[in-house]
């Protein structure tokens, strides 16, 4: 009873607003000026957002494996000169991108036995990826966190997978924190592991925001990918009489997260709704039939907000790890836009050698960005056990987290 108390509390400590949905729908949608970019060291002093933020220090845990996953179907920005009027070029010189991958209608034709991509089907096969790669038995996960904003069933699809990658004894659920959400959903994994009550974590991120977007906005269209990606996480607090050193080391070093809702006007996807009357005793009752907006986002805003914000919690979860930036051999951002990158690299003081990214083959996939790209990092051998990487998601809400974690 005393460890489902801490750990109700532990979740919902971490929790983030779960209206939040990353959405875009403004002609300047993460699409930054060249002038946008310039700082100063004051800026990265000034956070103006101190509202819920938590912060801490080592978690007794370690990620042992990572998967992902993305649609077939490929978009190119020359195919999207045939939708709106743009070009391949001014597309990638203001936001690094060149392609995406996309789900379809799940009622296009398919070929017999085949069954159709959706965003559960992507976590599936992320989950399993980073389960292979772990070598740990689904049967010993105890936990399952979906992170995702646009989820196939609205009630979350956290207990299907679970049960589809048979982690039958895991407790499942979703987390909403749109392109924070695999961030924040590590951070809360952690804090299950830390004390050893729970050994194995499964954390997904996955996200279709293309189901959420105006394919007629040129400025909004562009941005977005669908796709997947998971890590395995294990508790470091050894079994006794254990003496493996290296298992023990913690593998989350320090973490700190904030939200702000006064900013959740400059990026969300609001429910719409349409009248749906309904013949009651008496006056007619008119109800309302479930729909969403469009993904809406205030680009300006947003670009100013993750540029000054993200250096901070960064430096914030260095702070708390007792590690400086010298200390990091990577820096791992959510993939929304290259000149983000850039400039949050600039201000860190780290070159961009140094910063992982896949955004050009994907685009923005919200909470599937960071283990999307780490997968491929680490499968092409480019991130290394021990390596240390600093990551960061930030998105609607608004909310913004990092976390400092030493790979393997």
């Amino acid at each position: 009873m005393k460890f489902i108390v801490s750990a109700i509390a532990s979740f919902l400590f971490l929790q983030p607003n779960a209206s939040s949905v990353f959405g875009f729908h403004a002609p300047t949608a993460f699409i930054a000026s060249p002038s946008s970019s310039k700082s100063n060291t004051a800026d990265l002093q000034k956070s103006t957002t101190k509202l819920s933020a938590t912060c801490g220090g080592k978690l007794n845990c370690r990620a042992i494996g990572i998967g992902s996953a993305a649609p077939k179907t490929v978009v190119t920005n020359s195919d999207l000169e045939n939708i709106v009027e743009t070009d391949d070029e001014w597309i990638r010189t203001r936001t690094g991108i060149s392609e995406r991958r996309l789900l379809l209608h799940s009622d296009e034709t398919l070929e017999e036995g085949e069954e159709p991509e959706t965003i559960k089907s992507l976590a599936i096969d992320a989950a399993m990826g980073a389960l292979e790669m772990s070598g740990v038995d689904p049967l010993d996960i105890d936990l399952v966190i979906v992170a995702t904003s646009s989820p196939d069933d609205l009630f979350g699809d956290a207990t299907s997978v679970a049960a589809s990658v048979g982690a039958t004894n895991a407790v499942a659920f979703d987390l909403t924190a749109a392109c924070s959400g695999f961030l924040f959903s590590t951070v809360t994994a952690g804090q299950f592991l830390d004390k050893g009550t729970m050994k194995n974590a499964l954390v997904v991120g996955a996200d279709a925001l293309s189901r959420w977007i105006d394919w007629d906005d040129r400025n909004s269209c562009i941005l977005f990918g669908d796709g997947a990606g998971a890590m395995v996480l294990s508790t470091t607090v050894s079994e006794e009489g254990g003496d493996d050193a290296e298992a023990a080391l913690p593998g989350i070093l320090g973490y700190s997260a904030h939200s702000n809702g006064k900013g959740y006007g400059d990026l969300n996807c609001g429910y719409k709704g349409s009248a749906r009357p309904v013949d009651t005793p008496g006056e007619q009752t008119v109800l309302s039939a479930g729909s969403y907006n469009k993904l809406a986002m205030n680009g300006k805003k947003v670009y100013a907000f993750a540029t000054r914000e993200v250096p901070t919690v960064i430096t914030e979860a260095l702070d708390a790890a007792g590690m400086t930036v010298d200390d990091v051999d990577w820096l791992l951002l959510h993939q929304a836009n290259i000149r983000i990158m850039e400039t949050v690299a600039k201000r860190l003081g780290m070159p961009m050698d140094k910063v992982i990214t896949n955004l050009s083959k994907y685009g923005n996939t919200s909470a599937a960005s960071i283990p999307l790209a780490l997968d491929e990092a680490v499968r092409s051998g480019q991130v290394k056990k021990g390596d240390v990487i600093a990551c960061a998601g930030f998105g609607a809400g608004l909310s913004w987290g990092a976390a400092i974690i030493r790979w393997g």
